[in-house]
């Protein structure tokens, strides 16, 4: 028996089958960064950027192997938890995503980098500078910031130089990014001619450091490094102030940002702090970077923490390796990953043998009447 159908039938059949076509690719990106913890703040400073990424391009109607992409963004938190963070991973495996952008510390990308590569999934991390990241042998690990060696090693060297540093004393918070800097700061300093008064050793959670100030303050130390984090760092300039200790406070990115200012409170004096942030543009970069910290406040009503830009930039990467590659199959495209070439708010990326961005770039920066101030861009 056959049905005729209405006008009204057909019409509404087309429009079902329409909406299908539209919406034949659903492609997830997963992201995980600590969204609880004392680093909260910096985790979802990188989700808004990956979350401001994805909703761009699904804006834009972005087009692989012929088909319209529909972006999905599977968010997860490790809370900088290593054990916290390989769950994350495996449930993102699970979830079969295309792609992963993170994890945002080094302690959390490294473990959690064996279970992409065992399930073949791409791993962009914006923000883990440990080295051993991108060591492994993975072909799946890539990272668009310079790692621990070079900013440790300039900051190490910049300490010894342009600081004058005589008497240099060394803290580190025991994680795999705070450790592993300041040990490329010592060496640095170390071949720079400087001399390391002192290590001394507290962890990510800690609040107390007036044993190990005290220590180091009986060895007068003019350059106190330490590795770590934002959240560590601002009381411990407090506890400094309060023993006297006035000397040069110096870290890598985990302390490089605006978030610093308020944690250390009346404690940081003008010029006192010297730090650098993995990545930075000048020059005639700066414009993009201008506008997508613009774009970045309209959307989230915040400004930009540290490392959003670069998740920004990481989700992007991994898309054009999908448009190159016409397909959102993590075994078709990490050929076309590793080839890539793209011009990013961030400056040009592309990766060398290990998945490490060529010739990154280091923001150096100190902070002045309650302002984080560059001091200037090294590559």
């Amino acid at each position: 028996m056959r049905v005729a159908l209405t006008p009204v039938a057909i019409l509404a059949l087309t429009a079902s089958v329409g909406s299908v076509w539209a919406q034949d690719l659903v492609v997830k990106i997963g992201h995980v960064g600590p969204i609880s913890g004392p680093i909260a703040h910096l985790g979802k400073d990188n989700e808004n950027g990956a979350r401001l990424a994805v909703e761009e391009l699904n804006a834009r109607g972005v087009m692989i192997g012929g088909k319209k992409a529909k972006f999905e963004l599977i968010a997860e938190d490790d809370a900088a938890d290593p054990k916290q963070g390989t769950a994350a991973a495996q449930k993102l495996v699970d979830a079969k995503v295309s792609g992963v952008i993170g994890h945002l510390n080094s302690g959390t990308t490294i473990p959690a980098s064996k279970i992409y590569n065992d399930a073949g999934i791409p791993q962009i991390s914006p923000s883990a500078t440990n080295p051993k990241y991108t060591r492994q042998g993975f072909n799946t690990a890539f990272r668009v910031v310079a790692d621990d060696v070079h900013l440790g090693g300039t900051l190490g060297r910049y300490a010894v130089k342009d600081l004058k540093g005589k008497s240099i004393a060394v803290i580190d918070d025991r994680t795999a990014y705070g450790q592993g800097v300041a040990d490329e700061f010592e060496k640095a300093v170390k071949a720079a001619g400087g001399t390391v008064i002192g290590r001394e050793f507290t962890s990510d959670k800690a609040t107390d450091f007036m044993p190990i100030l005290t220590t180091l303050k009986g060895k007068k130390p003019d350059v106190v490094f330490f590795g770590g984090m934002d959240a560590v760092g601002g009381p411990m300039l407090k506890q400094m102030k309060s023993l006297g200790i006035s000397a040069k406070f110096v870290g890598g990115d985990g302390i490089c940002t605006t978030e610093l200012i308020k944690l250390a409170g009346d404690a940081m004096a003008d010029g006192q702090v010297v730090c650098a942030e993995a990545g930075g543009v000048d020059g005639n970069l700066k414009k993009a970077m201008d506008d997508f910290g613009a774009r970045y406040k309209k959307r989230f009503n915040d400004d930009v923490k540290l490392y959003a830009p670069y998740v920004y930039d990481a989700v992007f990467v991994m898309v054009d390796a999908m448009q190159r590659a016409k397909s959102s199959d993590p075994a078709k495209y990490l050929p076309e990953l590793a080839k890539t070439n793209y011009k990013g708010v961030t400056g040009t990326i592309a990766f060398d043998n290990k998945g490490d961005v060529k010739n990154g770039a280091l923001t150096l920066y100190t902070y002045k009447t309650g302002k984080r101030d560059p001091i200037a861009v090294v590559r």
